[in-house]
């Protein structure tokens, strides 16, 4: 596996290098601690399996370059480590396509599980750093039976923009066509509705329509939400990570 690991901060740089080494024999990590040298190294080896991200890089504006990697290298994972635990920021990272949000302050072996959950195909938020805990709505009108709703400890739209929004128990019992589980997986890696129809052979207005439906079944308005509430789905229950179509 090949890593790029982008931090400006020497000491981060190396701590962080020594861990994901530890993943693994094949694991080849490169560190760059600016953009400029993240850049030149994608440009001189783009084959690379995963980046993590510092959002703090000195001059340069973290957000502003998971875009532009996400923009250049669609089909490359990148995930964010950041000393933010900001609840708009881990939304903001990612609404830009990010994979992953993990704080510096984690363990060791939760970057570790972080890591393989994303080369498995899935995407990690720490749930605590949303401040949402999943509480029973039977009593709250218009909900569907059985279904959660994920209440922050504070007003959710004070400390981000998406909306509070309802969550299945399981993913596996949403009820998504096959179609449409190849559109959620597509949806979860950040890409938006021109690449997902290239990806299927079909139509942008025909993605959209897929991509309404996979929204309701989730309970939810926005991408964003759909990313929140499946990270959290599966890492409650460990189990079903929907997957992209294989590229030809």
């Amino acid at each position: 596996m090949k890593v790029l690991l982008v931090d400006d901060h020497p000491l981060i740089l190396s701590a962080l290098q020594a861990v994901i080494r530890g993943l693994g024999d094949d694991v080849d990590v490169h560190g760059a601690a600016t953009a400029e040298a993240a850049r030149e190294a994608l440009r001189q080896d783009a084959d690379r399996d995963l980046v993590l991200l510092d959002l703090a890089l000195g001059e340069d504006d973290g957000f502003e370059v998971l875009a532009e990697f996400r923009a250049a290298y669609p089909e490359l994972p990148v995930v964010v480590i950041s000393a933010s635990d900001r609840a708009s920021d881990v939304i903001r990272a990612i609404d830009l396509g990010a994979m992953g949000f993990v704080p510096k302050r984690s363990s060791n072996k939760a970057l570790c599980e972080a890591l393989r959950m994303v080369m498995s195909g899935g995407l990690y938020v720490p749930p605590n750093m949303l401040g949402l805990e999943p509480r029973p709505v039977s009593d709250a009108p218009e909900t569907v039976p059985g279904a959660l709703r994920l209440v922050p400890d504070a007003p959710l739209g004070e400390r981000a923009r998406p909306e509070p929004h309802q969550e299945p128990p399981s993913l596996a019992r949403i009820g998504l066509t096959p179609r449409q589980g190849e559109v959620l997986g597509l949806l979860l890696k950040g890409l938006p509705n021109k690449l997902i129809a290239r990806e299927l052979d079909l139509s942008v207005e025909t993605v959209k329509d897929h991509v309404a439906a996979v929204l309701r079944a989730l309970g939810v308005s926005t991408r964003t939400q759909a990313v929140l509430a499946v990270s959290q789905m599966m890492q409650r229950q460990n189990g079903w990570v929907p997957k992209a179509p294989p590229r030809p």
